[in-house]
């Protein structure tokens, strides 16, 4: 098991968090994570409360997504879930560590290292599945590219 999937399975099982603005503040059925030949033993949207207006007009939903195996290597999965996340229309999606996210700090650099996947529609999914890349200014530099891309998005 490499580094951030260590990092999945802090609470034993291994969990998955996504976050996707752009896609509606109605959270997709359990099924549509069925994906690359896995299937999430438990899956819990979250929509997002107290969102700022320019976001709630376009939705913000977060995903827990929970697999009891924790053999299962999960970036393949993460990669094709922040893609499924996208497909219907124009969002950004990105997988982050639990506690990484806050509205003020949606992508910013000080939260790069805690984001280890994103996808925008249109663009092919990132995922990067060690700390070294989480943490280096090319990942910083990544990050910053779609968070512009966020930006855009809420304009």
């Amino acid at each position: 098991m490499n580094e951030v999937q260590e990092g999945l399975c802090f609470a034993g099982s291994a969990m998955v968090t996504l976050f996707v603005i752009g896609a509606g503040n109605e959270p997709l059925p359990p099924e549509t994570f069925h994906l690359a030949g896995r299937a999430p033993d438990e899956v819990h949207p979250y929509v997002l409360q107290e969102q700022p207006p320019v976001i709630a007009s376009l939705g913000l939903v977060s995903y827990d997504l929970t697999f009891r195996d924790t053999s299962l290597v999960l970036s393949t999965y993460t990669c094709e879930a922040l893609r499924r996340l996208c497909a219907d229309g124009r969002a950004v999606a990105w997988a982050g560590f639990e506690g990484s996210f806050h509205y003020d700090h949606l992508l910013t650099e000080d939260i790069a290292s805690s984001v280890y996947g994103y996808s925008a529609s249109g663009a092919e999914p990132v995922v990067a599945w060690d700390f070294a890349t989480l943490r280096s200014a090319a990942w910083r530099q990544r990050i910053a590219g779609i968070r512009a891309t966020l930006q855009e998005l809420l304009r």
